[in-house]
């Protein structure tokens, strides 16, 4: 009847019908049921589940022109809206690497690596002659850091007791003392933590000893070109096999049950005699039970062959195999519960797999790399080799199709009993330990810069954490697997920010392919101490008790070793930044050609 009565109506009637008829199309796209509707939808719901209805623009009356509707002003609209707001973007500031190389070599301090290099913290020296010296218990003297060609080098003492007396109380000077004493100890096992075996002979003592770019040609190339960390400690004050555990638990410790996590106690790597590490079960929580909650992949690759240490820490005792199906001192994942309980101990593979996903853009999120003995750098092992390993892995990493979203750490697991200056800081009663080599090479790394914060490997975990899983710690409180450990040290005030090492707004750096077998580069010094026959170095008596920083080292010409595709080395000048600066000038200006065959697999 109302449409009966609407067909003889005015105009005028007929566009009040339709205005009517538009008022309540607008109400039902407002009524309380729609907005329940709206609410429940979860984010990212399809188009068309939940409409917002917009009134029709009104009729017009007789000879008037249309007009635009107008912008409807609904408090409901914008939550809707909102939940169709795409998500931020993922590939910013950290996100933009996916994948995370941490290589771990063996035994060096930052000293005996980069003592020299421009504008590190490196040895104390005025006009190229060492200020700082060491006091020689058996001789008298106080022995200075010397220039030391030798390939092979076999270092101190590095356990537990042995940290604590070459730090000194922060002199840093007890590392020839520490040297003295293990040799004299003796008896008939050669892995009891209580002895060592005397064989280096007098000229064979080297802890005092620095190399630089005519030894180690690579490193100091990509400490150039990349970034390079003077301040980064090993995690506990004691030998490898607690720095690994660090490395991947951020903790080291015995358990009574190893079902519990609750039963551990901190534990420094002083274990009973005739304790294996593979007869060990670490019942605490490691970084793979956040990885495996978070879904981040994971590997862990192992070169097979003798394991790079003794048990305990000592120079010298029978070292024994390293394979994947026996847990070793350089190999614990394997031995932590979590690791069986998530069905992940395939994950730890030979380094052959390593190759193969990088050649074939198929690395994992997150991956170690840990060498064998004669590739280490564990002294008495060849340095060159080690340098040449490491330069095959990095590489790899460069060519493959990863490269663009990728970031190498790149460090030592302790100092080897090698002369360091700088005292660690104390944060607990397990660290930090000395000062390490490390470095970070990525297409986002700030180029040729050096980096002071103070860092350990607990940085690598809280960069994993932050890239990767939202900053979830490895924290009783939060992680949902509570253990006892008595500090959370991703969350340590002191320690530093990975993130300042990157520039994630810069051009990506191309890489910089390197030959393994790279050529000697030139001094870091005019006038270089060196080894005098028979001794720990250069005698300074003047100094016997000097541990103040005066000057940097002198500028040096620091070559680019030569590249895979380059028949010759290109040399550039860097000098020594001023105070403050943390760059290195010259190495933006480095050639990084790069050739389009591999230099080949791994050793």
């Amino acid at each position: 009847m109302i449409t009966s009565g609407l067909r003889h109506s005015s105009p005028v009637l007929l566009w009040s019908a339709a205005f009517l008829a538009t008022a309540l199309v607008s109400a039902c796209a407002t009524h309380p049921a729609q907005e329940s509707t709206a609410k429940a939808e979860p984010a990212g719901a399809s188009e068309g589940k939940v409409r917002v209805l917009k009134p029709s623009p009104p009729v017009p009356l007789p000879g008037e022109q249309p007009q635009p509707p107008k912008e409807q002003h609904n408090s409901r609209l914008p939550r809707i809206m909102m939940l169709r707001s795409p998500q931020p973007d993922a590939d910013v500031g950290i996100h933009k690497i996916k994948h995370i190389i941490i290589i771990m070599q063996e035994n060096r301090s930052f000293d005996e690596y980069f003592g020299t290099f421009p504008g590190a913290d490196g040895i104390p020296m005025k006009d190229g002659v060492p200020t700082v010296c060491v006091p020689n218990p058996a001789s008298g003297t106080c022995d200075s850091p010397y220039h030391n060609p030798e390939d092979m080098n076999f270092g101190g003492p590095h356990s537990a007791n042995y940290a604590v007396m070459d730090v000194n109380g922060g002199k840093m000077d007890g590392f020839i003392r520490s040297l003295e004493l293990s040799e004299q100890r003796a008896c008939d096992r050669g892995n009891d933590p209580n002895c060592t075996v005397k064989s280096f002979g007098e000229g064979r003592r080297d802890v005092m000893g620095w190399h630089d770019a005519r030894e180690i040609p690579n490193y100091w190339a990509y400490a150039k070109n990349f970034v390079l960390q003077d301040r980064m400690f090993e995690p506990v004050a004691s030998w490898s096999e607690p720095a690994h555990l660090y490395m991947v638990s951020a903790w080291s410790a015995l358990c009574k049950d190893p079902h519990d996590p609750m039963s551990c106690k901190t534990e420094l790597g002083t274990m009973p005699w005739g304790l294996r590490p593979d007869k060990e079960v670490f019942a605490w929580t490691d970084l793979s039970y956040l990885m495996h909650k978070h879904k981040v992949s994971w590997a862990y690759y192992l070169s097979e062959g003798i394991q790079p240490d003794c048990d305990d820490g000592e120079e010298r005792c029978v070292r024994h195999d390293q394979r994947l199906d026996v847990p070793s001192i350089w190999n614990p994942l394997p031995n932590f519960t979590d690791v069986h309980d998530d069905g992940e101990t395939g994950n730890v593979q030979t380094v052959d797999n390593y190759f193969q996903a990088a050649n074939a853009g198929k690395l994992p999120a997150v991956c170690w790399i840990i060498p064998n003995d004669a590739v280490s750098e564990h002294g008495p092992n060849s340095v060159h080799a080690g340098q040449a390993y490491v330069t095959r892995l990095i590489n790899a990493a460069m060519q493959g199709p990863d490269w663009q979203s990728t970031a190498i750490f790149l460090a030592w697991d302790d100092w080897g009993g090698f002369y360091d200056h700088v005292a660690p800081p104390v944060v607990d009663d397990q660290g930090y330990g000395l000062r390490v080599p490390a470095m970070v090479i990525s297409p986002y790394a700030k180029q040729g810069y050096i980096d002071h914060q103070t860092l350990s490997f607990d940085a690598y975990l809280k960069f994993i954490e932050d890239d990767f899983m939202d900053g979830d710690r490895l924290d009783p409180k939060t992680d949902g697997r509570p253990d006892s450990r008595p500090t959370v040290r991703e969350n340590v005030g002191i320690l530093g920010d990975l993130t300042q090492d990157f520039d994630f707004d810069q051009k990506p750096l191309k890489p910089l392919i390197l030959v393994p077998d790279a050529p000697p580069g030139p001094a870091s010094m005019l006038d270089p101490v060196t080894m005098p026959a028979g001794g720990h170095g250069r005698v300074n008596k003047r100094n016997a008790k000097s541990h103040e920083a005066t000057t940097a080292p002198a500028a040096a010409s620091i070559p680019t070793p030569s590249p895979a595709s380059a028949a010759a080395p290109a040399a550039a000048t860097v000098s020594a930044p001023a105070s403050g600066t943390a760059a290195v000038p010259a190495a933006a200006t480095s050639p990084r050609p790069v050739p389009a065959a591999s230099t080949g697999p791994g050793p």
